[in-house]
């Protein structure tokens, strides 16, 4: 039939316009504003082909193919199809499974179908050589497009385009359009103001125990972090002696009951009092466990509404499309929007303040909501489907974030 089919490797292409733009081949070094890159795409089709688009497929990897923030926004796109292969670590590095096998099967099965009569190829990979010709072999014009190569050198499989009809190159100027080298310094957000038990460690004396850790941590991640340690123990869970050492500077639930206590006591030197005071909270998905010294959950507290009651069929659904076509995904960013829904539908203003006299700790029906949200964005790790320690603190820090915006909180200034 006469129309275009384009089939897109998102790994050869992210990958190459990484390396063009940012000098190395990790997406976690661009942003790309997909809408207006699959419209590129759709209008270099049509533009070269001649002929209208029928459909774009998009084959991407993910851990255990569950759909992450960028393919859920891809998939509700028009003529747009997605298809999603394993995504596995090994040796420090993600490799794709499964990519290269459904581009093949899909090419072959389009031609075989004569689905249409032109079929453009965006990828580099020399294993799709086989359905390429199987393609021509049904009448199929085949198009490879290219991503110009950081190099200027080839970054396909020669065979690859020798054995094309017609081929392309993506240059700068084209991959611009859509895509651009993320600014690492200005990537994260502005971190929230710190509570002032937190200030209470971060300001102390650079030899105080109390504030040094195990590692020494550059400075942007303690500025990152310092807000974000004070509410949940080091492994995000119940406690255990198998948590990660806090960079120095970064105050974990440790630190502040360490401030309760004194410290040990020898021949020579008296044992330290205590600078101020601090109570050890925590949150988790899966309750807590009380431990001595530390209150329990407030009776109000444990009355405060979660978002689901909060929320009618009506705005669960909007709440739905939302999701999937506009909040990225980002752990502090799915904080933020969790609070900002609570907050707008909690009916009673007093509520507001209740929640926010329990920092650090978030009321364990809602921490626990809050968690379950977040993993719906693909923030598991891979090999336990829990959340990430650095996401479940970033996850609470955007929470909190949102809430002292609404309440006007102010923090004291934190000592460099």
């Amino acid at each position: 039939m006469d129309r275009c089919i384009v089939l897109v490797d998102a790994g050869y292409l992210l990958g190459a316009a990484a390396s063009l733009l940012a000098g190395e081949p990790s997406r976690s070094r661009i942003t790309v504003d997909h809408a207006a890159l699959i419209q590129g795409l759709r209008e270099r089709a049509e533009a070269d082909t001649r002929q209208p688009l029928l459909r774009i497929y998009w084959f991407d990897g993910a851990p255990d193919r569950v759909p992450q923030p960028e393919h859920r926004r891809l998939r509700v796109m028009p003529r747009v199809t997605v298809r999603l292969g394993a995504l596995t670590r090994s040796d420090g590095r993600w490799a794709q499974k499964g990519v290269d096998a459904a581009m093949h099967a899909e090419l072959t099965e389009l031609a075989r179908n004569r689905a249409c009569s032109d079929i453009v190829l965006v990828t580099g990979d020399g294993d799709l050589l086989p359905g390429m010709m199987s393609a021509k072999e049904h009448g199929v014009a085949v198009h490879l497009w290219a991503v110009q190569a950081a190099d200027n050198n080839y970054n396909q499989s020669e065979d690859l385009v020798a054995e094309a009809d017609e081929r392309r190159v993506l240059d700068r100027a084209w991959i611009t359009q859509a895509v651009r080298a993320r600014d690492l310094a200005g990537a994260c957000p502005p971190p929230p103001a710190p509570r002032p038990e937190i200030a209470a460690i971060l300001s102390a004396p650079p030899g105080d125990p109390h504030t040094q850790g195990d590692r020494q941590a550059p400075a942007h991640e303690s500025a990152h972090t310092a807000s974000v340690n004070g509410g949940v123990n080091g492994n995000g869970e119940n406690g255990g002696p198998d948590r990660v050492p806090a960079p120095k500077g970064v105050p974990t639930p440790k630190d502040l009951a360490a401030l309760r206590a004194p410290g040990p006591q020898t021949a020579t030197a008296p044992a330290p009092q205590p600078t101020t005071t601090a109570t050890l909270r925590w949150s988790s998905d899966r309750g807590w466990v009380e431990r001595p010294g530390t209150p329990p959950e407030s009776a109000e507290a444990a009355t405060l509404p979660t978002l689901a009651q909060l929320t009618s069929a009506e705005q669960r659904w909007a709440d739905h499309e939302e999701d999937i076509t506009s909040v990225g995904g980002d752990a502090y960013e799915v904080g933020q929007v969790f609070a900002r829904r609570w907050i707008q539908r909690v009916t009673d203003p007093s509520c507001l303040d209740k929640l926010s006299a329990e920092y650090p700790r978030i009321p364990h029906r809602v921490d626990g909501e809050l968690l379950r949200y977040a993993a719906r964005f693909g923030l598991l790790a891979h090999k336990d489907d829990q959340i990430d320690e650095h996401d479940r603190y970033a996850i609470r820090a955007g929470f909190w974030r949102e809430v002292d915006s609404h309440t006007g909180a102010e923090r004291p200034a934190v000592a460099e």
